[in-house]
This record gives C-alpha cells, structure tokens and sequence, in this order.
C-alpha cells in the first residue's frame, strides 16, 4: 500500500507549440504595422527550418514567461497573446448585444456555444413562470437552466413594481443608495434587486435594438474610443486597497450614439477555483499567453507587474504628454497592456478583473461585427498602445481595404478656462494672418490650408516615429489637441486626408464619460488623499465590481434613447433618433417594461 504521505505526481508539462493556435477564426498574432507585408500575416506554428527557410517572423523572448513575435520585415516586436482568451472575451462582451444565451457551467464546452446552435441543447420544457428550459448535451456535463421569455411580462410576481420608473429615474439623477432607500421607501434588497432588473431590462432593449445595426446601410462612422477608470472602495478596514476597473467605451463623433461601454471584470469565474485548475493542469508557470484562462488576472501576476511597473510623466505641455506616452508604454512588460499597477491596488475578492488588452481585443472585435455593414468607418482612438493593437488586428482586412482608418488622439485636459480661451484667441489671430494672405479663399479653405500645413510639417515621437499633427483650429472642449495617423498607407489627396484630421475628435466618448459622472454618485471621480498614501473612498463608491457596470449600462441606456440634448445649440432628439435607431425619444417605461 502507497504511503498516505507520498507526494503526488506532479502534472505532466503540456508541450507548447510555437504560438498558440487560432481560435473560432481568430488569430491576432501578427505584424502591426500596416504598411508591412507581414500586416495581417499571422506567425506559423512551426518555424521553417533548413537552407533556404524564410521565416516571417522570429519568435523572441519580451521578459520573463513573456514570448514576443519579431517581424523579420520590419523590425516590429509584439507580445504574443492567447487567441483563446481573446476569444473569450469577444463571446462575454457580444452576448450582450446579441442576447444569445448558453450553458452556464464554466468548465463545459458548451459555455461559449448558443442554444441556436444544432445538436448542443435538448429543449427541457418550461417553468412555472413560463421560461424555456433546456439540457446541454456537451458529455460529461446535463446541465440545466432555463432563459427567460421576452415575451412574458417582465414584472410578472413583482411586489412594489410601481416604485421602478422612480427608482429608475433617481439612480441616473446622482442619487446615493441610501437617499433611495429613503424616497422611494424600499429596502436596500428590494434597491439592489431593482438594479438587477432594470440592468437585465436595459441590457435586453439594447441588444434587440443594436442589432438592427446589421441590417442598416451607414455610409460613414467617426468612432471616438477612450478608457475610463473606477475605483472600487475598500471592504476590510485592514486592507485599504482599491480594485480599479476600466472601462472601454465607444462613441460615434457625428450623432453622439455610444455603441458600447465595457468593463475588465468578468463576474463568473472564481479566483480560487481558477487557480486550483490551472495548477491541476501544470500551467501556472506556463508563459501567460500558453495558459487556459489567459485573458485573466492571477495574483502572482499582479505582483509580478507591481514590481516593474513604472510610469512618466510629461513636463505640463501637450508634446511632453505624449512622449511621456510613449516612454512608459516602452518601459512595460508588455506594450499592450495598458494597467499601471501601483501598491494601493489589488485584485477583486469576487469574480476576476480580466487584462485590459485582452477586453480591448475583445471589444474591438465585437464593434467589428456590430460595423459589418458600414461602408467606411474612422476609429479616433485615446493614445494607448493596447487599444491601438486591438484596433488594427480586429479591422486587418478593411484597413488593408481602405475602408478602415485609426488615428491616436491626443487633448490637454488640465487646461483652466482662462488658459483655454487665450489659446482660442491664438488660434484665431494665426487663422485671421493666413485668411488675409489667402483673400480668394473662404472659411473652410482657409481651415483646410493651415491643415494641411500642419500635416505637412508633423512632429515624430516615439521609439516609432509617429508623425504627429498638432491641430490649428481648437473647439472650447478640445483647446490644444494633436492626431497621429497610424493607417497611413497612402491612397488618399492631401485634401481628402487633411478632411479626415479636421474630424479627429474624443469629443462625444469624453462627453458620455462627464455625464456618467454628472448622473451618478457611485460613478463620480474619486477624491486622493495625501495622508492617506494616495488611496481613494468615497461614501457613494460601488464596494461590488459588478455594480459599476449595470450602473454604466443604465446610463448608455438613457444617453442613447432617452435624453435629450440642452441648450439652444443642442442637436435635436437623442443619439439613437440621430443615428436611425429610433423615431423619437423613448420614456423610462420603454426600457422598463420591454418585452
């Protein structure tokens, strides 16, 4: 008999291939750089061997547990990333928008395969309340659950259900959950529960309504993508650290719609379980993109990151802030990810945060979907080298086709208003010189000219050089602001390319951002204290991850189809009404009770 203290057998090594196989036709591991001939070619899993081989690329080591892929073209290195993840990730972010459920057991096969794919599901019946129930047929697995009706009545055995469109309308007027409780007279169960209905309520309108997107001819988009980050307050007094959550949003420039905000928290798997697994499996020393759930934070990888994390910081000026940039996203590990992991932070005790670059992979695949059918689409993208990666993989084919272009974009946000109108009234005195030397060209001529002038005479930053413009004629919101091409692969007239820098803007994703904070106490900016080592509370935080994105997703609701602009100079009707996805402004009650 073996002895009851023999040490196990240590789990046998999975042999590691090249690279990580694609995944579900995905496969973003390749040359960046879109003027390169290796743009879009991924890297083989075998490298070719003997006289003559030529190899694409050199798989090279970036750090520790880190390979990179090494474009033998042109020079580019890239961190090699986890298709699977990617994939993953693409799924939990286009189930929202394409309402298909799925097997909800983590470790099934079925877990990322819809019930309208044949031969997965056995149709189990109904429950009382009318919900389908189905069976998966993945082996090894039976389960059970069941997907609730859009036709039934959404507050069918619903006790105080005249209190919603009230409790609705105070969580997006920035009011605490306490004073909820209070007005509306409910517990703070009853409070929680509501939030839980009206996110399923809202996440279901805009599903239904998103998908028309497919089926509607848009001939141009200007899509403005930023980041926005969430502190998570503190729940133990003996540990004072904030979880941050990004946020990735995205919002079309012209009509003002935004298409998507998504959080890097996954609220389904469990940390102890992940990393239970991963050990059983052997790869919890694996290099990171080689892992099963790579996409997801491990503890001793954020402690890895905390130790080599550094961060620059530009001397106050616009030119500075960028070379800033540049500098850390070249100090990190990996380019692409963008998280700056500093020793007030920690990880989530519930669920798991997900690496940003993997939600930005993601959610640019997903926004690739949503754009299948738009004829040319211009991404305005925040200077982040993670979202720029994300960009040009998920949109590979329609840049090399010339109807896709990515630009970074990059504002001065520090700037008092004084200081805002002195640089208007520069502009405007330089834009009076050039309109007196041009006296037979009109406004938009003149503005087309100094324009071009500036493209003409861009600045290079960067360990790659990119041209950047600094534009000449500022709006009040955007004073100082400067555009990078990164598309640039020829094809347009000087006049049609200076026509696109004058649409480059973050103006409509910066503008959803203050009005998420405007309309949201749990979403409003955090206060640092000095004494406090730079960590942040706020009475009104969320203290649960998952709370920031149903918050978020009630806001997009009512941004998109309920609120109207204000003022005179306001555009008319909503973003949706702007966009052709409604015919007026929507009521409260049209979210709340959808069916």
């Amino acid at each position: 008999m073996a002895s009851q203290n023999q040490t196990p057998p240590k789990p046998a090594r999975r042999k590691l291939l090249r690279v990580p196989p694609p995944s579900n036709g995905i496969n973003v591991n390749f040359c960046k750089n879109p003027i390169c001939p290796n743009f879009g070619v991924p890297i083989e899993p075998k490298a070719q061997k003997g006289p003559g081989a030529q190899n694409p690329y050199t798989v090279v080591a970036n750090g520790p547990s880190m390979p990179a892929g090494k474009c033998n073209h042109c020079g580019e290195i890239f961190t090699i990333k986890s298709n699977q993840g990617v994939f993953e990730e693409t799924h939990r972010i286009l189930s929202r928008v394409e309402g298909l459920p799925c097997c909800p057991e983590l470790h099934c096969p079925n877990h990322r395969v819809s019930i309208n794919v044949p031969g997965a599901y056995h149709e189990f019946g109904v429950t009382s309340a009318g919900s389908k129930r189905y069976r998966c047929k993945a082996a090894g697995c039976g389960k059970m659950f069941s997907v609730k009706s859009r036709d039934r009545n959404p507050i069918a055995k619903q006790t105080q259900s005249d209190k919603n469109r009230y409790i609705f309308s105070l969580l997006v007027n920035k009011s605490p959950m306490r004073r909820i409780c209070e007005v509306a007279n409910v517990t703070p169960k009853v409070l929680y529960d509501r939030i839980d209905f009206l996110f399923e309520q809202a996440t279901a309108f805009l599903s239904e309504r998103e998908r028309r997107l497919c089926d509607m001819e848009i001939p141009r988009l200007f899509i403005g993508v930023d980041r926005q980050d969430k502190v998570i307050n503190w729940s133990q007094r003996a540990d004072k650290r904030n979880v941050t959550i990004s946020s990735v949003a995205a919002a079309d420039n012209e009509t003002g719609y935004v298409f998507g905000m998504v959080p890097n928290f996954d609220g389904e798997p469990n940390s102890a379980d992940i990393n239970a697994e991963l050990k059983a499996l052997g790869e919890l020393q694996m290099p990171a993109c080689h892992r099963t759930h790579a996409r997801l934070w491990l503890q001793q990888e954020f402690d890895e990151r905390l130790k080599a994390s550094k961060k620059y910081i530009g001397r106050g000026t616009l030119p500075s802030a960028i070379a800033a940039s540049y500098a850390t996203a070249v100090a990190r590990p990996d380019v692409e990810a963008p998280e700056h992991v500093v020793l007030e932070d920690m990880l989530p005790n519930d669920g798991m945060l997900v690496h940003a670059e993997y939600t930005l992979y993601g959610f640019f695949m997903a926004l690739r979907k949503m754009f299948g059918n738009v004829e040319k689409v211009r991404f305005f993208l925040d200077q982040d080298s993670g979202m720029r990666a994300a960009c040009l993989a998920a949109f590979q084919e329609r840049i090399s086709a010339g109807t896709c272009d990515a630009f970074y974009v990059r504002i001065s946000k520090d700037l008092i208003i004084d200081d805002k109108r002195k640089l208007m009234q520069e502009a405007k005195d330089q834009f009076d010189i050039v309109a007196a030397a041009n006296p037979g060209l009109d406004q938009s001529d003149v503005e087309l000219l100094m324009l071009k002038d500036r493209i003409a005479n861009a600045r290079t930053y960067g360990k790659w050089n990119d041209r950047w413009v600094f534009h000449p004629l500022p709006t009040l919101s955007e004073t100082e602001k400067a555009v990078c091409h990164l598309t640039d692969i020829g094809g347009y007239n000087p006049d049609h390319l200076a026509r696109v820098y004058g649409k480059a803007s973050l103006h409509a994703v910066d503008s959803f951002f203050n009005r998420i904070r405007r309309r949201s106490s749990m979403l409003e900016r955090p206060v640092h204290s000095s004494a406090n080592r730079g960590r942040v509370f706020n009475a009104y935080s969320a203290y649960l991850p998952e709370q920031i994105d149903k918050i978020q997703t009630l806001i997009r609701a009512c941004h998109n189809y309920v609120w109207v602009g204000e003022g005179k100079n306001a555009p008319k009707g909503t973003p949706a009404t702007r966009l052709g996805l409604a015919k007026a402004p929507l009521d409260l009650n049209d979210i709340i009770y959808f069916r």
